[in-house]
């Protein structure tokens, strides 16, 4: 027997154990098609600790599955319809009217009007969630279709909260929704077991093209159980580590998937003055708010080396936030590293090995900082320890340390911070350079601030169209001169690399051609999920 026809019946075997799992969870499913399993089984993380309301930021970095979304992105990132029929944005880019389908259901039945649709960009504005609607004046139901977002300044980004923010239904929008939410997406959630799995089903009154399973169920596993399920035939995805991604597995097949996922060094931009946050956090570094030490990492760093032995090859490497997107300014990028100019540029701001230690001084401060990571995370661990190795010929000292996120958000003012960012929408980059996000969550929690890159970023936010806000995108990260907050210019970061996500699939599933994902929270490779097909 073939290794897939045997993988297809471990697959019905399993599907038929799940059953009993989701007994008394809805209506029974049919039979599946010849050669079809009735469910699929994923161990691709993305558990979310605050449950499924995209009020409070579910489905900001990818689809929300059991949502709709009044626009979506295809497999090139375009942008095209979900629930919108049609869309327009006035002259002064305060008013976006979205047009929606008559014929989507939330799965309790009830019709999904342009009313639940104000309600969720109204409810989303005031929540102080993770999805970013501070922009909305706002939303009004003009007729049971059409519904008008005005908003109280032009954003140009504005977009993309209605390829992500998914619509819920205002009568049964309740404190107890993030555990159980009710939409009108592809799919219904209908057991949700904390740490352990997922399990939803099929909305079969889902207005677009139906998934081909009826059930699945995420399994939240670690790395080992991940690989373990694999290996066994349990499940048909397997998202693991670039670390684990050359393993041989039985009847699967590695998929790489592009991702804009990148890690990056975030550096304090300001010196120690003993200036704190309002919660009393110190702020500053006297090192890293030197230009010299942070240009002087970023030609240090070997970027591919980094790519080709932390990432096993799985990735590239990082010039900025949003490298490859249609607003990457490529000017901003260093080519390849060079440690002998790294050393120059030391030199030339005074910094000098005057007692042959390897570390240099300047004015008695040594060249030495300290850079955390998550003390969970073996890539980021894998990247600031070789980011360290890397930088002790030129006389800077790294000390890298695993540490808590408690600890973290304590500290990330004042120590360097091995981040990880990534999205689609570059909301993201105004957040992480401009001044007026400063210490906000974390954003931009180095304080970085250059009026002109402030400029630039405001110019992008605010335009009309589209292709100045790009210029704009563009020149914020490097000028004609290369001034920018990009590595030519301020270099405020030291971006390292971009990572593929790099999964397991069965041989017998069919998952399309993925979309360059986001970083890694949720489910971004679900956003095709409709399309998938088993193929034996």
């Amino acid at each position: 027997m073939a290794i897939g026809a045997v993988r297809a019946g471990r697959w019905l075997a399993s599907a038929a154990a799940a059953a009993v799992v989701v007994a008394g969870c809805g209506t029974p499913a049919p039979a599946p098609a010849e050669g079809t399993p009735d469910e699929v089984r994923l161990a691709i993380g993305g558990e979310s600790d605050e449950g499924y309301d995209p009020t409070l930021g579910w489905g900001r970095y990818g689809s929300p599955l059991f949502h709709s979304t009044l626009l979506t992105r295809d497999a090139d990132l375009n942008i095209v319809p979900d629930l919108a029929t049609s869309w327009s944005v006035s002259d002064d880019g305060l008013v976006w009217t979205v047009d929606i389908r008559t014929d989507a259901r939330f799965t309790d039945g009830t019709p999904v009007t342009a009313r639940d649709v104000a309600y969720t960009f109204t409810t989303a504005s005031r929540s102080g969630g993770r999805t970013d609607v501070t922009a909305l004046r706002e939303a009004v139901a003009v007729d049971d279709d059409t519904v008008e977002l005005r908003l109280t300044r032009p954003q140009s980004t504005f977009v993309n909260r209605l390829v992500s923010l998914g619509i819920v239904p205002e009568h049964a929008h309740g404190p107890d929704y993030a555990r159980n939410p009710i939409g009108s997406g592809p799919f219904r959630l209908v057991q949700w077991d904390p740490g352990q799995q997922l399990i939803v089903e099929r909305n079969d009154d889902y207005y677009g093209p139906r998934p081909p399973f009826r059930r699945v169920v995420f399994l939240f596993t670690d790395e080992d159980a991940t690989m373990a399920a694999a290996a066994a035939g349990q499940v048909a995805m397997a998202a693991v580590p670039s670390s684990l991604a050359k393993a041989t597995v039985p009847g699967m097949r590695l998929v790489p998937v592009t991702s804009v996922d990148n890690r990056g060094i975030m550096f304090p931009y300001v010196p120690a003055t003993g200036r704190t946050t309002a919660d009393g956090l110190p702020i500053g570094n006297d090192v890293t708010s030197d230009l010299a030490i942070r240009q002087a990492v970023n030609w240090a760093v070997d970027r591919q080396a980094l790519v080709d032995g932390v990432l096993e090859g799985f990735g590239s490497p990082a010039t900025g936030p949003v490298d490859g997107l249609p607003w990457y300014e490529s000017r901003s990028a260093i080519a390849g590293n060079d440690p002998a100019r790294a050393a120059t540029i030391l030199d030339a701001a005074g910094w000098i090995d005057s007692d042959g230690d390897g570390v240099r001084e300047r004015n008695g401060l040594r060249a030495e900082f300290t850079l955390l990571y998550p003390a969970s995370d073996t890539l980021r661990q894998g990247l600031a320890l070789a980011v360290a190795d890397m930088v002790r010929p030129i006389g800077v000292r790294i000390d890298a340390k695993g540490v808590s996120w408690d600890v973290i958000d304590t500290r990330m003012h004042a120590d360097a911070v091995l981040f990880g960012w990534g999205s689609h929408d570059p909301t993201e980059m105004y957040n992480l350079y401009s001044s007026r996000q400063a210490g906000i969550e974390y954003w931009n929690p180095g304080f970085y601030a250059n009026p002109v890159v402030d400029a630039h970023l405001d110019a992008a936010m605010a335009a009309t169209d589209p292709e100045a806000a790009i210029e704009h995108w563009r020149a914020a990260q490097a000028d004609e001169t290369g001034a920018g907050f990009g590595p030519t210019g301020d270099a405020a970061w030291a971006w390292l690399v971009n990572l593929q996500h790099t999964y397991y699939v069965d041989e017998c599933l069919d998952i399309g051609r993925p979309q360059i994902e986001p970083h890694g929270h949720g489910w971004p490779i679900t956003a095709g999920i409709t399309s998938w097909r088993w193929t034996c």
